[in-house]
């Protein structure tokens, strides 16, 4: 969430940021409810100090053998007051909370002001798109043929949305979140393995909730979610943490399978992979000092490309612009590879800063040295990768004329030597 201090200190700041990613909030009425309770915690704050004041008088008089009885009626009435206004101010300050939670994070003063993805610049690219055939195949035709991908008895299982992978598609599956696993290893980042159900404070900490809880799998018995990517538990393994300022910036990795209902997607994309209610992706975080975090963008966003170039997957990076942006980053980089079988370009990867927004919901923070104050740290994720859309592309990109599938030389040795997979 943001600073309240920044939103009463920056007003036109915060509605102009807020403006710029679409969203329609009543700042102004949010100000005008914390001023309303600013007011009550002064006027009980006096009444305090009052009581305070007059239980000395009463002692003083009571001592003397003098009366007392109006001064411990004037108490008596503050007592009163007091309860009422601290009853006041809860309900208050609960509807402040509830209503800071559904401002989204503000962009950063270099993001480019648009208001959808037409609008996003292109950063740069990487690799050349293969010679293709004159008519190159759809990955889940390529799927079907090569018996490696089934999306009938992912529907018959579970419904429209599910696929189920076979044989070298569940290998290559596999292999690709090895490969992820061990780049990132080497880059530095610690392995993690996560739960797949996290509690409600886990999501709202990250940002999933409230704003997107009709795209999340809830259980309603155990009041626990489906976790949409594995930067929600990543994330939340330092909720409620001091760290060391010394030990930042600490990255971790982790693999998950990625559960989201897509509620406001319905029939959009439903071919094959491209858009699925369930998938597996590798993701990144890392949890950074506020004055470096958006250098560690820029080296996150190298991990992601550093998987892509392994894969021989020539790739675009795209900076989103304002309106473009999820609800809780303040900038992010998506990156694009080419899928000349769906004839577009395909994202498999955000790179985010959030700087300290979801640090603020899961109050993570962190000590420069023994004697400073605490802050709250930035908090980055990244996709590294996930896997569908990678799937769609290595098989479109490596197609051949004879209809068998070139593995790239990186996952190689985690298919265990093999080169190609064919029917």
């Amino acid at each position: 969430m943001l600073d309240r201090k920044l939103i009463r200190k920056e007003p036109e700041k915060v509605k102009k940021g807020i403006a710029a990613k679409g969203v329609d909030f009543d700042v102004d009425g949010l100000l005008e409810l914390d001023g309303r309770m600013r007011d009550l915690i002064q006027e009980t704050e006096r009444l305090k100090q009052r009581r305070n004041s007059v239980s000395k008088e009463i002692s003083a008089l009571k001592k003397k053998g003098e009366d007392a009885a109006s001064l411990m009626n004037e108490m008596k009435e503050n007592s009163g007051r007091i309860k009422q206004i601290d009853a006041v101010l809860k309900d208050m300050e609960d509807r402040i909370c509830e209503l800071e939670l559904g401002i989204p994070n503000i962009p950063h003063d270099s993001v480019p002001f648009g208001t959808c993805d037409k609008d996003n610049p292109e950063v740069r690219r990487w690799g050349e798109i293969p010679e293709m055939p004159e008519m190159p195949l759809p990955h889940d035709e390529i799927g079907e043929k090569l018996g490696i991908l089934d999306m009938s008895v992912g529907a018959l299982i579970s419904g429209r949305g599910f696929v189920v992978l076979r044989g070298d598609g569940a290998r290559l599956s596999r292999a690709l979140v090895s490969l992820m696993l061990d780049i990132h290893r080497r880059q530095g980042y610690e392995e993690l393995a996560v739960p797949y159900l996290v509690n409600r404070d886990s999501m709202t900490g990250t940002g999933q909730l409230p704003k997107m809880a009709e795209d999340m799998y809830h259980c309603e018995k155990d009041d626990l979610f489906l976790v949409p990517t594995a930067e929600v538990p990543v994330t939340n393994i330092y909720r409620d943490r001091l760290l060391d300022g010394a030990s930042l910036p600490i990255k971790a990795t982790a693999f998950s399978p990625c559960f989201r209902r897509e509620a406001g997607s319905y029939g959009q994309e439903t071919r094959g992979m491209i858009r699925v209610h369930q998938f597996d992706k590798v993701e990144m975080v890392r949890w950074t000092l506020p004055e470096t975090s958006y250098e560690d963008l820029e080296i996150l966003l190298g991990d992601a490309c550093e998987v892509l170039e392994a894969l021989e997957l020539p790739y675009r990076v795209i900076e989103l612009c304002s309106g473009d942006l999820s609800f809780a980053a303040a900038k992010c980089y998506d990156i694009e590879t080419w899928a000349p079988g769906s004839d577009r370009w395909l994202e498999v990867s955000s790179c985010s800063n959030f700087e300290d927004f979801q640090a603020r919901r899961a109050r993570i923070r962190f000590k420069r040295d023994k004697g400073s104050k605490p802050e709250f740290v930035h908090t980055l994720n990244g996709s590294g990768l996930a896997l569908p859309r990678i799937i769609v592309t290595i098989l479109e990109l490596n197609q051949t004329p004879t209809g068998k599938v070139r593995i790239p030389k990186a996952l190689v040795p985690y298919m265990g030597g093999q080169e190609y997979i064919e029917a």
